[in-house]
């Protein structure tokens, strides 16, 4: 659970109880500890340092200012997807050489923008993207800088909609091509072949699929070499799995035994692309307890937190921990295993008020029976919660806090009924 923890029966996030932060801020909140997500950084950094990495944190996982300035500012570079990620990295204080621009696709705009900020390379997923770039820096009289994303046809290994190195898929060059399309572009005035880019999707609980990529990864540097292509860059991705039910996930240690030898075999500077492993069980959701019912033999929690702040359990049937952020003397302080039955509780729908069927952060989960105004807190929120977050039903964005030791401070406001029409009402 990381920093986050019970005392006397009520949670805290490091020195801070839930409670108040609930009470001064409002539900529902995403609270962030600082603590976890240094702690995850530095996890990272230790078990890679054999290989000189270049720690890019991924956006689009979290993209808060605040918590990007934290990144920035303990070392890590940024792996950007959007020309709007590239400006919150900007902004954070991040460098052009520590970026890492991807993404399927980029307009000429955002090549544009990647350009002039001087960005450290371009993951490349097509031979038209290829090209593309070649104009645009043509047009700029610049030589971009690239690394070919590789798509290494690995078994399946996650999610269906997450898992990004099964053939079929939009993302990256396969396999069987990518040297077909490397030689087309070597002496390009305009494009520099740098890198190998090989992401496998997400969240990965095991470590096998990065030996196999890698040992992949080996062979066609060297034979990107072969055809004239100085490669210095390995981009393994990211990827890696977190504790979501239980302690499922694996130590960075045991992702960098089997990706440094291939790093070390293939001469090349690591870059990593982690997201959710940083920031993932950094943060959490809490929301209060607005009603319970009961419908057709189905028991329901009706809470103030809808799909439209965490669409991770509608989008991906993703399983995330719910607990009472005080739960009475009838269950356990913090059951360890939520996927069995639970003395004290009954099985809910923790649900939100969002009119879709589809809104719900747990279904048939056993939680002791709450009343109205009671907390709840949704762990593991700290990736794709807020980042994925929307206004469907002209909800309100919910606000951001960091904790630090046993200080807190605002993230980001929660919205404003004004905010919703800004940008419609300039136009009216």
């Amino acid at each position: 659970m990381d920093h986050f923890h019970y005392r006397n029966r009520v949670l805290y996030c490091e020195d801070v109880a839930i409670p108040e932060l609930a009470n001064q801020y409002g539900t529902p909140l995403f609270v962030y500890s600082q603590a976890t997500l240094l702690h995850h950084l530095t996890q990272l950094q230790q078990a890679f340092a054999p290989a000189d990495p270049i720690v890019c944190y991924s956006v689009k996982t979290n993209g808060n200012l605040s918590i990007c300035k934290l990144m920035a500012g303990n070392g890590a570079g940024f792996d950007v997807t959007s020309g709007g990620e590239l400006y919150r990295a900007l902004r954070a204080g991040a460098k052009g050489d520590h970026i890492v621009f991807a993404g399927v696709g980029k307009t000429d705009e955002e090549m544009r923008y990647g350009l002039n900020s001087n960005v450290l390379m371009f993951n490349v997923e097509s031979e038209a993207e290829l090209f593309a770039l070649g104009e645009v820096a043509k047009s700029m009289d610049r030589r971009a800088p690239v690394a070919l994303r590789v798509n290494p046809a690995l078994p399946p290994k996650t999610h269906v909609k997450t898992d990004t190195s099964v053939k079929g898929t939009k993302f990256g060059l396969d396999i069987d091509s990518v040297l077909e399309v490397a030689q087309k572009v070597v002496g390009h005035p305009h494009l520099e072949i740098i890198g190998l880019h090989m992401h496998l999707g997400s969240p990965i609980l095991s470590a096998q699929p990065y030996r196999e990529g890698a040992e992949k990864g080996v062979h066609l540097i060297e034979k990107l070499r072969q055809q004239g292509h100085a490669i210095r860059f390995l981009n393994m991705g990211g990827g890696f799995g977190i504790h979501y039910r239980k302690q499922e996930a694996l130590p960075a240690q045991a992702f960098a035994e089997v990706i440094l030898p291939a790093v070390k075999a293939s001469g090349c500077r690591l870059v990593l692309e982690p997201g959710r492993f940083i920031v993932g069980n950094a943060g959490v959701l809490i929301s209060r307890v607005l009603y319970t019912k009961e419908s057709g033999g189905r028991r329901f929690i009706i809470q103030d937190a809808g799909m439209n702040d965490l669409i991770r359990p509608t989008l991906y049937d993703s399983f995330h921990r719910i607990w009472p952020v005080v739960p009475d003397d009838s269950v356990p302080v913090m059951p360890d295993d939520f996927e069995a039955p639970i003395v004290g509780t009954v099985y809910q729908d923790v649900v939100g008020p969002v009119c879709e069927s589809g809104d719900f952060l747990a279904k048939e989960r056993a939680l002791p029976l709450m009343k109205r105004g009671e907390l709840l807190c949704t762990f593991s929120a700290g990736a794709y919660g807020m980042a994925m977050s929307s206004n469907y039903n002209s909800r309100l964005r919910a606000a951001e806090v960091l904790v630090t030791g046993d200080t807190h401070r605002l993230i980001r406001r929660r919205e404003t009924f004004s905010d919703l029409v800004a940008a419609e009402e300039a136009c009216i």
